[in-house]
Order: C-alpha cells, then structure tokens, then sequence
C-alpha cells in the first residue's frame, strides 16, 4: 500500500449537470478514499480526497474523464500530506 496523501482538485470544463458528483463520489468510494466533492460557482467542481497515493492518483486520473456526458478540459491539482479529518466520501453543497 502506498503512503497517504490527500489531493485537492479543480475541474473545469462542461462538469455541472452531467452527474459529475455522483459519479466521482462513486468511485471515490470504490477506491476506499475519504473527502468531498461539490459544485462551484463559476462552473467548476472541487474535490478533496485522502487516501493512499496510488488510489487518490487513480481518481485524480478518472476525474479527467468523468462521466459519459461530461467533457472535462483542465483538472488543477495541489497535493498535501494526509491529516486522517475526513470520514467517507460525500456530495457538499
């Protein structure tokens, strides 16, 4: 098992209306990782994920696909060390 890490990511791109959240919430949840994931205003979607590196990579690699209707054009992310705060994976508003 990898180290623990805990990633915060912004996607942008046509990601608000396409069950974006749902759907990343799912696989987080797959993957065993802890965090939340919500809208923003501007249009984007913002994630924070902890877990073992190798599975918080494995999200941050599909949060560049995403769901079927999604078309997602750029995903920001900004790695910092794992604190164990955050309990499941859940959709915030």
């Amino acid at each position: 098992m990898s180290e623990p890490a805990r990633a915060r990511l912004v996607v942008s791109g046509m990601v608000q209306g396409v069950a974006y959240r749902a759907s990343a919430c799912s696989e987080a949840e797959r993957l065993g990782l802890t965090g939340w994931i919500r809208n923003l205003p501007d249009g984007r979607v913002e994630a924070l994920a902890e877990g073992p590196r190798a599975r918080v990579e494995s999200l941050v690699a599909w949060c560049w696909r995403g769901p079927p209707l999604a078309r997602v054009s750029d995903v920001e992310v900004t790695w910092t060390a794992a604190q164990g705060d955050l309990g499941g994976f859940r959709i915030t508003r």
